[in-house]
């Protein structure tokens, strides 16, 4: 994990591509009215898997910026390899903003379930180890996941339509 995973990131607002851990730091020392929240999501299509994974710098009195990576990764059929494949892309970006810039990320959303009737409910234990096991506070379903959500806007092509360059 370095700061190879915080290329490739633009806003989600007018997709120009922006320097993550050079904003992040920006908005940061304006204020500390704003708390870094990481999380992905992935979604197959047919001929391939689509992860994005999104930084949402939530400012406490009004509302929130989304900054996103997205890349297109051959298509991965088996649940349990692909919904890791999002935590360990959440991971890999909250600690390269830990590790190459003292960011504080308050948590990782996960799309996962805690509740057995759900599949994602199969490795729920073992992401909420992993992550906690590194230093961050995982959520996951049912809680509130706004970087979840928004990585999941992205994937669906709902949000900007912006690829990460293959090599990320």
């Amino acid at each position: 994990m370095g700061t190879k995973d915080l290329i490739g990131f633009r806003s989600m607002y007018d997709g120009r591509s922006v320097d993550l851990l050079e904003l992040v730091r920006q908005v940061l020392s304006r204020t500390n009215e704003v708390e870094v929240l990481v999380g992905s999501d992935s979604h197959n299509r047919p001929n391939h898997t689509v992860y994005s994974t999104a930084v949402v710098l939530r400012y406490h009195k009004n509302g929130a910026q989304v900054l996103y990576t997205r890349e297109r990764a051959p298509k991965i059929t088996d649940m349990w390899t692909r919904l890791w494949g999002e935590v360990e892309r959440s991971l890999a970006v909250a600690s390269a903003l830990r590790s190459a810039g003292g960011i504080p990320v308050r948590h990782i959303d996960m799309d996962l379930n805690s509740d057995d009737r759900f599949g994602s409910h199969k490795l729920h234990a073992a992401a909420v180890g992993y992550i906690r096991s590194h230093g961050y506070e995982p959520h996951t379903k049912p809680e509130l996941l706004i970087a979840s959500w928004a990585a999941n806007i992205l994937c669906n092509g709902t949000g900007r339509k912006h690829e990460t360059p293959a090599g990320r």
